[in-house]
């Protein structure tokens, strides 16, 4: 029989296997037909049962087969009589047979009794909102084997009466009202175990939306200082995002056809007075319940080597049984999010089998775009020759001056073919083992160690270790099972005592990412040497498919931190960065060394949203060491910095106050070492005491305090990282924040028309002269008549000096591209007028775009040879023009790829250097200036105001590690010089 998990040996998806031999008149009813068309097989099944003798006692090795046209045998049942066979169809056509030494022509004196897999919940509720008076239907779905055959829903925790209710697995809720509003979850039970869903808020309402707009600040241009509030701020207004009761349709539904939110509703446009100009943009003066806006969920990344990087080239990409994706050449890929999708779960294969087969949980951005993750992948071990007719013994683990963690023991003539034929030749053994005794392999853990107990609750599990097993015979062509395998953890290298009591045997499930318990482990004591003693937890195993066991057990002692990202050093509230990937690496520190790791024991992501993010950990109320933690933050490849933690604390930095933060004992990696890279945290997992107020407001909650993290307010503590920018300004008319898709508006006048595909468009400017300048683009309606005259938005960057060619600059500038508008009718070409600051001439324009324009009319005139003017291509131009054009579901990820391209003067590479001399499409001669002038960046700086860019190349697609330096500053005009114009 082949189990589910074999399918990734196959090039194509299970889809495009044939359902079955030819020649095989045998029709399956679940599943499909095995190959040696005898039997129905369930590939996500799986058949746990229990042999007993007549007395009660255990059926210790007794071996099941399957009765077919000749009798099969599938496996042996272990001392305490347990047996597991995945594949089984639960449809009642399977008939196995018990055997057993002195019990043959007897088994009617030997008890059967099997289970199921655990159900697992694959559609949980929906968030919905209803108005008072109306009804809702909530539904919930699950498989497994047998199916659940029994689902219980719960209102804020407690059980609605099944008998009053009358639901099955959706639940109808008539005539609502106010106190009907709260979480709702489902359980979903078989005789397998239990599974719950995730909860689904239900709000019931007076009033659809709340008309009055929430307060939303924008920051101004450097030269639009508002003398009324005394700022650079002004208040646009926003409307959140909530979900809200809009038209129903007829009938009860599941999911609602139509997802309404609260969105804007009325805007009008403002004037303000700036230096020398006026400046529209767009208030929110009302809002109300409209169509939610629709956007694409994408994750993208790169899967590489843990070891020295090798990318994975060309492999698969599976979710659950079906192929959804390849890796490129580089080792990079893309992958889209179905709607409705809980729990993200794929499956990295390398067809050349270079790489254990990697399954991970990713988080993602639940209100649309994309987020970038780095997959290592565990390189397999080179395959070792055993004698099947022999005892074999594994060591699982290889640091330097320390015993493994355990062994594998193999006993002999334990191998056998799939078919059941015992196997006595050769064995070509490929063990490969994740020892958590070595910090640096964290990054390389499957899934996200949890598992599901009998009451359907999700719990984490702490390593001890991972290891994959693949077996073959000598040529390496067919895969072989063994039996009565035994796994001997060596107790001393479990330092926490009440550990060896939990510890149990897992198995990885790479369709739900979930692990499942194999087995538990006893006690016994063993002479290794003849003056060595060594006590080991002995575990028994079957080894029947290609699975990632785990050494493991679950932790109850659990907290959360809070964490928060900004764009700055400022740590401004309005400048928090959504959609970092926060991840944390559970250590276990040596005794009287926290700082100094013993080994790691799990290995968490999850990603911010506009409130900061909330970070599982294992924590301790006793002993504040007994649990530490690495913290570290990554956007598109890219690490962020922590605050500093010498020559000494600061608090207010650090964003906890004393005296937790000296409990925490919080140090940053380059704390003793200066060289260290200086992109991680360390802290002791400290829970906070409840009888200590300054622990109970952060940064770290205890587990049931989930909803106070995740609400917790911007004062309140946390940790903090930052992204080192450069110098950047983006103004757009119509206020949008490209971390948050859903508050895009639809109108005219908005720089990206469609909330679903973002364009960026890019023009690298090179600057000759001996000072760096800045430089802005004003975007107005060119050829549409809605938009024509009117402002999109304004951008400002300053160029970057060649570290080659001191009297040389040049600059990335965005300008918006031209294209459809959000009604997608027709086409505006947008007026661009690229303005560098000060006594600049425009000297020449890429010849190639130059001619480009000429032959798509109509042509912009440029009489001021101080500034550029030009009606934006539609058509995406490459770096022959100067031109540098990305689309992408992510504007964030569009606008880094692009950037990273122009940096590097090449239409499909990337570049962290400025190259000042190749692919540019404009290039100006500008005067020097005083040393008394300053930036428009410094002078916003000396106000409290600090503008951002990206540094030179860093594209989230080709992970870029954070520059090492800060761009120096340049300087503004002073009086008389040439400012920018509006």
């Amino acid at each position: 029989m082949r189990p589910c998990h074999e399918c990734y040996e196959h090039l194509g998806p299970l889809s495009d296997l044939p359902a079955s031999p030819p020649a095989c008149n045998i029709t399956c009813l679940m599943g499909r037909v095995n190959a040696d068309c005898d039997a129905c097989m369930c590939e996500d099944a799986t058949l746990h049962g229990k042999v007993s003798l007549e007395d009660g006692s255990p059926a210790t090795d007794a071996r099941v087969y399957l009765q077919a046209k000749k009798l099969k045998l599938l496996t042996t049942a272990d001392e305490r009589g347990m047996f597991r066979i995945p594949g089984i169809c639960p449809d009642g056509k399977n008939t196995l047979k018990i055997k057993k030494a002195k019990y043959e022509g007897k088994s009617n004196n030997m008890a059967f009794s099997s289970s199921a897999g655990k159900p697992y919940v694959f559609r949980s509720p929906e968030d919905k909102a209803r108005r008072v008076g109306q009804s809702v239907s909530l539904c919930c779905d699950a498989h497994g084997s047998p199916a659940p055959n029994r689902y219980l829903w719960y209102h804020n925790g407690s059980l609605l009466d099944p008998s009053l209710y009358k639901y099955k697995n959706n639940l109808i809720l008539k005539n609502l009202k106010r106190d009907h509003s709260g979480e709702y979850f489902c359980k979903a039970t078989s005789a397998g175990g239990s599974a719950k869903s995730q909860p689904a808020k239900l709000a019931v309402i007076e009033a659809p939306c709340d008309s009055q707009p929430e307060s939303h600040l924008i920051r101004l241009p450097h030269d639009c200082f508002q003398k009324a509030t005394n700022t650079f701020y002004y208040d646009v207004g926003k409307c959140p995002a909530t979900t809200c009761a809009g038209k129903l349709d007829k009938g009860l539904r599941c999911k609602d056809n139509i997802a309404y939110c609260c969105g804007v509703s009325k805007m009008e446009t403002r004037d303000i007075s700036c230096d020398g100009y006026t400046l529209p943009t767009k208030v929110v003066v009302a809002c109300g319940c409209k169509k939610c806006t629709e956007t694409k969920i994408t994750v993208r990344g790169r899967a590489t080597a843990a070891d020295n990087g090798e990318p994975l080239r060309f492999g698969h990409i599976y979710m659950g049984n079906k192929r959804v994706s390849m890796t490129g050449y580089k080792g990079t890929f893309s992958v889209h999010v179905p709607a409705d999708t809980e729990r993200l779960v794929l499956t990295f294969v390398d067809r050349l089998q270079k790489f254990v087969n990697t399954t991970k949980v990713l988080p993602f951005k639940e209100n649309g775009g994309a987020v970038f993750h780095e997959i290592k992948l565990l390189r397999k071990n080179p395959p070792v020759t055993l004698e099947s007719t022999e005892t074999n013994v594994i060591s699982l683990g290889e640091m330097a001056e320390d015993d493994p963690i355990a062994e594998l023991e193999i006993p002999a003539n334990a191998f056998y073919r799939k078919n059941g034929e015992a196997y006595r030749g050769k064995v070509k053994a490929s063990v490969t083992f994740l020892d958590p005794r070595n910090i640096s392999t964290a990054p390389v853990t499957q899934s996200d160690l949890n598992f599901v107990d009998e009451e359907g609750d999700v719990f984490p599990l702490r390593t001890y270790g991972m290891f994959s097993v693949d077996f073959t015979d000598e040529k390496g062509t067919e895969s072989l099972n063994a039996e009565e395998v035994k796994v001997h953890l060596d107790a001393a290298q479990v330092k926490m005592p009440e550990h060896l009591q939990e510890m149990k045997l897992w198995s990885l499930n790479p369709e739900t990412g979930l692990w499942e318990e194999e087995g538990d482990f006893n006690l016994e004591k063993n002479r290794r040497h003849k003056r060595e003693e060594r006590t080991f937890l002995i575990g028994n195993m079957e080894i029947k498919e290609r699975r990632l066991f785990n050494l493991d057990v679950p932790e109850s002692r659990r907290c959360y931190v809070k964490v928060r990202a900004y764009r700055s050093e400022r740590f401004l509230q309005s400048e928090q960065i959504q959609g970092v990937v926060i991840s944390i690496i559970n250590t276990e520190p040596q005794p009287g060394f926290s700082s100094n790791p013993r080994a790691w024991g799990r290995f968490d992501s999850v990603v911010t949203g506009p409130n900061g993010a909330c970070v599982p950990a294992f924590c301790d109320d006793q002993n504040p060491e007994a649990y530490g933690a690495y913290i570290l933050a990554s956007m598109g490849g890219e690490e962020l910095e922590a605050v500093p933690s010498a020559p000494k604390l600061n608090p207010n930095a650090i964003g906890v106050p004393q005296p937790y933060l000296n409990k925490l004992n919080y140090r940053r990696t380059d704390h003793e070492d200066s060289n260290t890279k200086k992109t991680a945290f360390s802290i002791n997992m400290a829970k906070p005491s409840p009888n200590s107020p300054e622990e109970n407001n952060g940064p770290i909650y205890a587990y049931e305090n989930l909803k106070e993290c995740e609400e917790a307010p911007h004062n309140a503590a946390h940790f903090r990282f930052y992204r080192i920018e450069g110098d950047r300004y983006d103004y757009n008319t119509v206020p949008f924040s490209e971390d948050d898709l859903m508050s895009w508006t639809d109108d005219y006048l908005a720089w990206w028309p469609k909330p679903m595909e973002f364009r960026a468009c890019y023009i690298k400017v090179k600057i000759n002269g001996p000072q760096e300048v800045n430089i802005r683009s004003r975007n107005m309606g060119g050829t549409h008549p809605r938009t024509i005259g009117k402002l999109y938005g304004i951008r400002d960057v300053r160029s970057i000096r060649n570290s080659q060619r001191p009297d040389v600059s040049a600059a990335c500038l965005e300008f918006k591209c031209s294209g459809m508008l959000f009604d997608q009718d027709r086409v505006d070409r947008t007026l661009v007028k690229v303005v560098p600051q000060g006594s600049c001439r425009r000297e020449s324009v890429n010849s190639m775009l130059h001619e480009y324009l000429v032959n798509h009319l109509p042509m912009a005139t440029n009489n001021d040879t101080s500034e550029y003017t030009m009606l934006a291509p539609l058509d995406p131009l490459g770096h022959n023009y100067g031109i540098y054009t990305v689309t992408d579901q992510d504007p964030r990820i569009a606008k880094e790829i692009a950037l990273g391209r122009c940096f590097d003067g090449t239409s499909d590479g990337t570049s962290r250097t400025m190259k000042s001399d190749v692919g540019v499409g404009l290039t100006f001669t500008c005067s020097e200036r005083s040393a008394a002038e300053q930036s428009i960046f410094q002078s916003q700086r000396n106000s409290g105001q600090q503008s951002t860019l990206v540094l030179p190349g860093e594209s989230p697609a080709y992970g870029r590690q954070p520059a090492s330096r800060r761009i120096p500053q340049s300087r503004i005009p002073m009086r008389g010089q040439r400012p920018y114009g509006y």
